[in-house]
């Protein structure tokens, strides 16, 4: 009898956590949720940060962006590994926090293929080549030569560690030059140093490019895509100008921590599809001439571990090492 009713007990509580857990997930959020990005304010990835933040809170509810740049964005990346998996911690994810900063920081503190539950892929933007002004070179073709007839003296400017400091190392891979890679900590820093004359060349997403492109503040060298971007129809792609497999783009994505219930991963997902596909969101990130991608969540993971192993070796063959 005793043995029965322990049994029941049991039983009982079992089915009293169960019904506590499915009612916690139909009351969420009941709580601000945390975006966590992984890179400094005013920059790309902040921006992105914030146009999520806008379409998840238009559903789902009150979303605030919190930066914690930092080693390559695997300090960001840790924070919401580390968390708990209720849906109230979430990582806005991409090259950095994912591929690039894991690769060179192999003690980051997690694993980018098992420590996050895929959400929903945002957007993808193209990078662009772009040059200094004053630089000694209008295209891809006269700065190959320039630096073959003067070896060391184009510096390329780059966020060290992020994922136009990989295309950098691979267009040096590929081509042969002679350039230097110089570390920047952002984007905003880096574009000043451009059109002060101090930085002759480097690349960086659309997002960052198409307004001082527009006025005439840097130049267009060539877009990281297999054809001419419409917004850019003057500026040659990477290919038309004599070089092959130099390839990248600025995808978002995100991602909860491992464990998340797939209620609340589902809940998500709906509103960040739905929201980069409004005429507002939407059309925000077409006139950066970024795209919204719609991925499933296997078809993101399966995405997401091709890069880390496609950029590792990138990395690994161009010795690139962390600051």
């Amino acid at each position: 009898m005793i043995q029965r009713r322990t049994l029941l007990l049991g039983v009982a509580s079992m089915l009293g956590l169960a019904v506590s857990v499915a009612s916690a997930q139909d009351a969420y959020p009941n709580r601000p949720i945390r975006l966590i990005v992984p890179f400094p304010p005013g920059g790309p990835a902040d921006f992105m940060g914030r146009l999520v933040a806008q379409a998840l809170s238009a559903t789902v509810g009150q979303v605030i962006v919190e930066n914690r740049p930092g080693a390559g964005g695997t300090l960001g990346g840790k924070a919401v590994a580390t968390a708990d998996p209720d849906g109230y911690t979430l990582l806005l994810g991409g090259s950095g926090a994912l591929t690039i900063g894991p690769t060179l920081y192999p003690n980051a503190g997690y694993d980018p293929r098992t420590a996050f539950v895929p959400v929903a892929m945002f957007s993808d933007a193209p990078y662009v080549m772009i040059g200094a002004m004053n630089a000694p070179f209008s295209n891809v073709r006269e700065l190959l030569a320039y630096a073959k007839q003067n070896p060391g003296a184009v510096n390329f400017g780059v966020p060290n560690g992020a994922p136009p400091h990989m295309l950098a190392e691979m267009f040096k891979a590929r081509t042969g030059a002679d350039i230097q890679v110089v570390p920047y900590r952002g984007a905003n820093t880096l574009i000043t140093d451009m059109m002060a004359g101090r930085i002759h060349a480097g690349f960086e997403t659309t997002s960052v490019t198409l307004g001082h492109l527009g006025e005439g503040k840097i130049r267009g060298l060539a877009v990281l895509r297999d054809a001419r971007l419409p917004q850019l129809a003057d500026i040659p792609t990477m290919a038309e100008s004599g070089v092959t497999d130099v390839y990248g783009s600025s995808w978002i994505c995100v991602n909860a921590p491992a464990g998340t219930p797939q209620a609340i991963v589902e809940r998500l997902r709906g509103a960040i599809v739905t929201g980069a596909n409004s005429p507002e969101i939407g059309g925000r990130l077409r006139m950066m001439a970024a795209e919204p991608k719609e991925l499933t969540p296997r078809e993101l993971a399966a995405f997401i571990a091709a890069e880390y192993q496609r950029v590792g070796g990138i990395l690994r063959q161009a010795g690139v090492k962390p600051p």
